[in-house]
């Protein structure tokens, strides 16, 4: 075998398994052979086979994967050779807060184009705020109990009375559903109001006042959203939603 041909093959020990084939395995292979690699596919069938050859190579997890007779390690570590990046498991991001926004814009303009024959309509705006509403609310709803514990974190209303920190996700999701069809506005424009403007008051306490550096429980309990301006967009948005209802001639 040439050089170049044993520079480009690659060998990886994955667990393959009846009732489980490991994903990262599965990605490894996938990244050895988008970048020009020929894998020689190992398959660690049951559980001891997988123990014993952790315990040969001295690691504690599979995936493994060779290069030209030397180990490169897991997933992690195989991108890491490429130069691609690794996500940091705590690092911050605002990447669940823009797909929730994008998919509740795309929701607004579309249901817009369909019943007005134009997506840029006033509804689709008022559209936008109650599905960001609405599938915020949901996020937050998939554990009541990790978004709680998360939002008494800075919620001022919250660490005076602790059961508002359950309602609050259902009170957000009764808001903007019955916002979005303007339905029994005599409640949904009140409960909006409210949460909103406690919401907003204790962010900007939290960040502005106190200077803290927090996780926003805005997309239930184990996001990574850094508490701050967008977390108080989104109170802002509800607050701006319940003004304009009571003064929209719609």
């Amino acid at each position: 075998m040439s050089k170049q041909d044993t520079r480009k093959t690659a060998a990886l020990y994955r667990m393959v398994m009846d009732k489980h084939i490991c994903p990262y395995g599965l990605k490894a292979k996938h990244l050895l052979e988008s970048r020009g690699f020929t894998v020689q596919d190992h398959h660690l069938t049951t559980k001891d086979q997988t123990e014993a050859f952790k315990a040969e190579h001295g690691v504690k997890t599979t995936p493994q994967t060779f290069i030209g007779g030397v180990r490169i390690g897991g997933y992690d570590d195989l991108r890491r050779h490429f130069g691609l990046k690794v996500q940091d498991p705590d690092a911050v991001s605002y990447q669940p807060v823009i797909a929730v926004f994008a998919i509740a814009a795309g929701l607004a303009l579309a249901v817009s184009w369909m019943v007005f024959g134009s997506p840029l309509t006033v509804r689709a705006a008022e559209w936008f705020v109650a599905f960001s509403m609405a599938i915020l609310a949901m996020l937050k709803l998939q554990d009541v109990n990790k978004f709680a514990t998360m939002f008494l974190g800075y919620d001022l209303l919250a660490r005076r009375w602790v059961p508002y920190a359950r309602i609050y996700p259902f009170a957000e999701a009764t808001a903007g559903v019955l916002m979005a069809g303007h339905l029994l506005s005599w409640l949904s424009i009140p409960l909006a109001l409210f949460i909103g403007t406690v919401g907003a008051t204790s962010v900007y306490y939290a960040v502005y006042v106190q200077k803290r550096e927090l996780k926003c429980a805005c997309v239930g309990g184990t996001g990574r959203v850094p508490l701050g301006f967008v977390s108080l967009t989104e109170n802002l948005f509800m607050i701006a939603m319940a003004i304009w209802m009571l003064v929209s001639p719609y």
